[in-house]
């Protein structure tokens, strides 16, 4: 596993439609091992794509490090239930965030509270960098994530 990135596989983001997000979304490039995380700030939704509910925790630890690195701070993922208790996994800089969260959506529950993961502690790395990628870096990932597949 990634010291920085918290993720084993290091060219497997981004999940949906991957080429389009690397060539027009900044993208956070792991100091360690270069996974690209996508960090564009949706202005429709006013959320970035960290703060999306995830289906599961796997999904949800692949954009944790965005959030650590947007909130200077570790942030932890939640496993949250519906009505149905069907569980969905949030990134939350903290637990008031997750408790202004649940106020809002009286539908949903975390049952202890805590985060199921959390780093534990904020590291800056220094060879991170945060940019969009040109065409030559886009075409280089994606020969190097068929690889993974």
């Amino acid at each position: 596993m990634c010291i920085e990135c918290y993720i084993s596989e290091s060219r497997i983001t981004p999940l949906l439609n991957p080429i389009y997000c690397l060539k027009n979304h900044t993208q956070y490039i792991c100091g360690n091992c270069g996974r690209c995380i996508c960090i564009e700030y949706d202005p429709k939704n006013n959320l970035q794509r960290w703060n999306f509910p995830f289906k599961s925790l796997e999904f949800a630890k692949m954009y944790l490090r965005v959030a650590d690195y947007i909130t200077k701070k570790s942030c932890g993922i939640y496993e949250i239930q519906n009505q149905n208790r069907k569980s969905i996994y949030k990134i939350f800089p903290d637990q008031n965030d997750l408790e202004i969260y649940l106020k809002k959506h009286k539908d949903k529950a975390c049952e202890n509270k805590n985060p199921v993961f959390k780093s534990k502690k904020y590291i800056e790395y220094p060879k991170t960098q945060v940019k969009k990628l040109n065409p030559n870096e886009i075409q280089k990932y994606i020969s190097e994530r068929k690889i993974y597949e």
